[in-house]
């Protein structure tokens, strides 16, 4: 009965380890993506919020 016990909690800390490892790889790889991803706003976000320059004719020096 005792190796039963030793074998179901040994099972136990095994099932925790890979679902802390998993949860780790999840958070790191999410910290990389969202480095490496663009930025939401900002000047090259075309948000129509910067300077019109259509009506701009442009004068060459």
């Amino acid at each position: 009965m005792q190796a039963l016990t030793s074998f179901v909690l040994m099972d136990i800390q095994t099932i925790l380890v890979v679902i802390l490892f998993i949860a780790a790889i999840f958070y790191i790889g999410r910290m990389i993506l969202r480095s490496v991803s663009p930025k939401k706003g900002g000047c090259a976000s075309n948000c129509k919020c910067g300077v019109d320059f259509s009506n701009i004719e442009p004068t060459k020096k």
